[in-house]
């Protein structure tokens, strides 16, 4: 058994099974894959992919148990040559971050830049998606950190820790009639239609449980991913918008009124996380800690020698987070 097949088998399972997709962005052959991958399977007795054909049409029971176990040799492999390339040189490597277009587009952008400016030797890459991709991408190691609103408790072998609090605000045109209102009740914005986050987006729940609560329902008749898509609509008269207060921007949008939402709804964290047992990188403790000043490195230390999500989350228990 060679590391190299394990690899093989990890990227084909991870690029939906296309053998040819994996050899591109793996820069190999096709035919070498599959060969390292038959070897593989007659060494272990089973088959990983079941075929129809020369084409792999899905993983079996038994490959299920072998990628799993190959998932965790491969991120102790790269434990190892992080654990080196801190040695031989603590301030050069890569850090990827999986996060929401709210994150990247609207919190993230002044703590990129510090880095950056700090570590100009880290390639830092982003990827972004839902919430759920976000704890999977982490979940499974392909990234190192998750930043994200939604869904992050679902993975229990995430360390997930608190950076801040966020509320959301409607808002509406200049001459729209809640723009003339004092303040909002969860009955003026019922009688509205609503342009918001798609749901499990950016506290989304926390919108859709104030309603629930009062006995309401919301009328959503238009979902994004992105803020900036919501007001491109709430512009075009579809509805008025419920977005993350830190999405409206004064200077940009002008043309728009915020209105106080948050006595409305319940406030939302945001956290950053990774999988436990990740080894981390002087530069992955200050990211943390510039993206949230309360988690320095011994904080985030501590975390990590908790056993269970409860005992992080009573550490962070009395601690009062910042408002964004």
């Amino acid at each position: 058994m060679k590391l190299q097949q394990l690899k093989y088998i990890w990227e084909v399972a991870h690029h939906d099974l296309n053998v040819s997709a994996t050899a591109q962005s793996l820069y190999t052959s096709q035919p070498g894959i599959s060969k390292q991958i038959r070897l593989l399977e007659d060494e272990l007795g089973i088959e990983v992919f079941a075929r129809s054909g020369k084409h792999l049409t899905h993983v079996t029971p038994a490959g299920e148990a072998v990628l799993q176990a190959a998932g965790e040799v491969l991120r102790k492999i790269d434990s190892i040559k992080q654990v080196a390339q801190e040695y031989s040189n603590e301030e050069k490597g890569s850090l990827s971050i999986a996060t929401t277009h709210t994150q990247a587009r609207y919190a993230l952008p002044g703590t990129i830049t510090s880095f950056i400016e700090r570590y100009p030797d880290v390639a830092l890459h982003m990827h972004q998606g839902t919430p759920m991709q976000i704890a999977e991408l982490a979940a499974d190691g392909s990234v190192d950190f998750a930043i994200a609103t939604e869904a992050m408790e679902l993975f229990s072998d995430l360390i997930m820790m608190p950076c801040y609090r966020w509320n959301r605000c409607v808002v509406v045109p200049k001459d729209h009639p809640l723009a003339q209102v004092s303040k909002l009740s969860i009955e003026d914005l019922a009688e509205q239609p609503l342009v918001t986050y798609v749901f499990g987006f950016t506290g989304r729940s926390k919108l859709d449980d104030a309603f629930v609560n009062h006995g309401l329902a919301p009328r959503v008749v238009f979902t994004a991913t992105d803020a900036d898509v919501i007001k491109t609509y709430v512009r075009l008269g579809l509805g008025i918008g419920i977005v993350a207060h830190m999405a409206y921007e004064p200077e940009l949008d002008s043309d728009l009124v915020a209105l106080e939402a948050s006595h409305l709804f319940g406030s939302s964290v945001t956290r950053i996380g990774f999988r436990r047992g990740t080894f981390l990188r002087g530069f992955m403790y200050d990211f943390i800690e510039k993206f949230a000043p309360h988690l320095t490195k011994d904080v985030v230390t501590e975390a990590c020698e908790r056993h269970t999500k409860s005992e992080v989350d009573e550490l962070f228990s009395n601690i009062e987070l910042p408002q964004m």
